[in-house]
């Protein structure tokens, strides 16, 4: 089971982009052997350059903020 959720850091334009993978794309996710290979499909749809970027992923996405 390929996971949930993807946290990118984009560097080119300084954000954080938070992706919820649908059930769709997780399906699809499962057919790649590496996940960046995935990602890559995704860069047009979620406006990012994945060599421009550090991501990881989660089952559960958890977040804590201080002084936002």
């Amino acid at each position: 089971m390929e996971p949930r959720y993807i946290i990118i850091m984009y560097f080119s334009t300084r954000e954080l982009i938070k992706i919820r993978l649908t059930d769709e794309q997780l399906t699809a996710s499962e057919e790649y052997e590496d996940f960046g290979e995935f990602l890559s499909t995704l860069e047009e749809e979620y406006d990012f350059r994945l060599r421009d970027c550090l991501y990881m992923t989660c089952h559960n996405l958890s977040e804590r903020n201080y002084n936002l």
